[in-house]
């Protein structure tokens, strides 16, 4: 994936009972195809198409939505890369939806990976240049409702590639970083050469890129923070952030593919609270560092608070652009290894 850049799109992101999904959003994919990005991430919820609350079912109506997700982004030579956000049995958001535990319970265990052998029977037809598979989105340990270690997410993972295998030996399959995405896997390079790719994170440091989300326990109540410079301005006992920093966060992920496991960013960007002039300076570290790395990636997401597309932040600056409100400075940031 060293050459796919684009982003997430949040088609059947959340399920609320009775909603279906969001329809391909074609617009969106012809102003990627003319500018030459080349890859979307789908994050999807599995309730949509468990409608009989069995995790092994594939609700036909919710299975044809995703087919058309698949073929409108194929034929404009974008690959997608579907990926369980909310898998049967855990989730990072809102986890205590999930009755079972995906770490620890067997029955958990049997419907994910039943479900991606499902999957992987749908789409056997489909080339890996055209489809992988993520299996889930940003695993981590979260007491008291679903506690786990990196050992119990390594044995979801293989117990899920050898179910994936059994079906389509020549699926590409993306595995998230433990620790939300953020950890490097080692225990998985034995697993180089089979088509498999570990995914991180850009969203280091959390103080900048989330500041005063409300969905972060304690992230409304962090105080003003700059890049680069110590997390509180003028408080050099705080931590310091810049491109030094960020580059030692990566350094276990560069050293992950110099012992030859590729490397993806799944997801990047930052919330929209923050003054532009700030984040435009951590845009341009973290992308000087991705293209130094040779890594592809994909923001999250396209049009909202952490994309490009009305975003909402302080000071941006817009311009209107085939049919969009883009934040040109940060647009013409993430545009260049496309253009």
């Amino acid at each position: 994936m060293k050459n796919r850049y684009g982003f997430n799109f949040q088609w059947m992101y959340i399920y609320h009972p009775g909603e279906k999904p969001q329809e391909a959003d074609v617009k969106a994919l012809d102003f990627m195809a003319e500018e030459g990005f080349n890859f979307i991430r789908i994050p999807a919820d599995y309730r949509f198409w468990t409608k009989e609350k069995n995790d092994l079912s594939m609700d036909e109506e919710t299975m044809e939505i995703i087919d058309r997700y698949i073929e409108e982004a194929n034929k404009r030579d974008i690959h997608v890369s579907f990926n369980f956000h909310r898998g049967p049995g855990y989730c990072i958001n809102s986890p205590e939806i999930e009755k079972k535990n995906l770490w620890k319970e067997a029955e958990a265990l049997q419907g994910f990976s039943g479900a991606w052998a499902n999957f992987a029977k749908r789409y056997k037809g489909i080339s890996s240049e055209k489809l992988s598979f993520d299996l889930l989105n940003e695993p981590c340990s979260i007491p008291p409702t679903h506690p786990g270690t990196r050992e119990d997410h390594e044995k979801v993972m293989r117990t899920t590639i050898a179910a994936i295998r059994a079906v389509d030996p020549d699926r590409q399959i993306v595995i998230d970083g433990w620790d939300g995405g953020r950890t490097a896997m080692p225990e998985f390079l034995d697993l180089k050469d089979a088509n498999i790719i570990e995914s991180g994170r850009g969203y280091e440091p959390h103080r900048v890129t989330h500041w005063h989300a409300g969905w972060l326990r304690g992230g409304s109540d962090w105080p003003m923070t700059e890049y680069p410079g110590h997390e509180i301005p003028g408080d050099p006992s705080t931590p310091l952030h810049n491109i030094d920093t960020l580059r030692e966060y990566y350094r276990p992920w560069i050293e992950l593919e110099k012992a030859g496991m590729p490397v993806h960013i799944g997801e990047f960007g930052a919330y929209d609270k923050l003054p532009n002039d700030i984040i435009l300076r951590w845009y341009e570290d973290l992308l000087t560092l991705y293209r130094e790395y040779g890594w592809g990636y994909a923001m999250w997401n396209f049009e909202g608070p952490f994309g490009i597309v009305n975003t909402g932040r302080p000071g941006t600056r817009y311009t209107d652009y085939k049919g969009y409100r883009i934040d040109k400075d940060l647009y013409d940031l993430i545009r260049i290894p496309v253009r």
